[in-house]
C-alpha cells in the first residue's frame, strides 16, 4: 500500500511540474480563453483532456514498445513537435509579435473546432507522448501486479492534476490580460520569456534521445 501511494505521489509531483511548463496546450487555451471568452477555453481543454486519454490508452497498449521498435516513427513525432515549439516560439519573438495573454481579433470557431484543436494540440504535443513514455513506467510496481491497471490510474492522476490547473489558467486568463494590458512592459517581458523557453523546450526536444537509445 506505501508503494501505491508513493507512485501515486512521485506521479503527481511531477506532473505538476510538467503542466506548469510553458507549452503548446497552455498557450492555445489561454489564447483562446482570452480571445473567445471561458466558455470556448472550457471546450477546448475538453479536446486536450481527450487527447491525454488516448495517449494513455495507447501507452497502457504498448505504444512505447512500438516506438522502440520504430525509432523512425518516434524521431518523426519529436521532430514535428520541435518544429511546431520553434514555430510558436519565432511567433513570439519576432518584431510584431505578441503575447499569449495579449488580447487579438480572432475568428469564433465553432465548439466542434475548438474541442478538436484542443485535441490536435495535445496530439501533437510531444511533451505529452514522452511524459507517458518516460514518466508512468518509472513508478509502476510490476510486483504488485495488474500492470495495465496500475498505467490507467497513475495516467488519470496525471490527467486530474493538467486538468485542474488548465482549468484554472482558463478561468484566470481573461483576468491576467487585462492586469498585463494595462502594464505594456511587463507584457512585453513575459512574451521575451514565453518565446525564450518555448526555444528552448524546441531544441531540447529536438536534441533528446530516442527511448531506444536511452534504455
Amino acid at each position: 500500500m506505501n508503494d501505491v501511494i508513493t507512485s501515486l505521489l512521485g506521479v503527481a509531483a511531477v506532473a505538476l511540474g510538467m503542466v506548469l511548463t510553458p507549452g503548446p496546450n497552455m498557450m492555445y487555451l489561454v489564447s483562446r480563453s482570452i480571445t473567445q471568452g471561458r466558455r470556448a477555453g472550457i471546450v477546448s481543454l475538453g479536446g486536450v483532456a481527450l487527447g491525454f486519454l488516448i495517449y494513455l490508452t495507447a501507452t497502457s497498449l504498448g505504444l512505447a514498445a512500438v516506438f522502440v521498435a520504430v525509432p523512425e516513427l518516434y524521431l518523426s513525432v519529436k521532430l514535428a513537435g520541435a518544429a511546431y515549439l520553434a514555430w510558436l516560439a519565432f511567433k513570439t519573438l519576432r518584431r510584431g509579435g505578441t503575447s499569449v495573454f495579449e488580447p487579438q481579433d480572432l475568428a469564433a470557431d465553432s465548439p466542434r473546432r475548438l474541442f478538436t484543436m484542443g485535441l490536435m494540440t495535445n496530439l501533437l504535443n510531444p511533451k505529452a507522448a514522452l511524459m507517458y513514455l518516460s514518466l508512468i513506467p518509472q513508478f509502476i510496481r510490476p510486483d504488485a501486479g495488474h500492470v495495465a491497471l496500475q498505467g490507467f490510474l497513475l495516467g488519470s492522476v496525471q490527467i486530474l492534476i493538467s486538468m485542474t490547473v488548465n482549468l484554472t489558467l482558463v478561468l484566470a486568463a481573461g483576468t491576467v490580460a487585462l492586469f498585463l494590458t494595462k502594464r505594456p512592459s511587463w507584457l512585453r517581458v513575459q512574451r521575451y520569456i514565453m518565446g525564450t523557453v518555448l526555444g528552448a523546450l524546441a531544441v531540447k526536444l529536438a536534441t533528446d534521445r530516442a527511448p531506444a537509445a536511452a534504455s
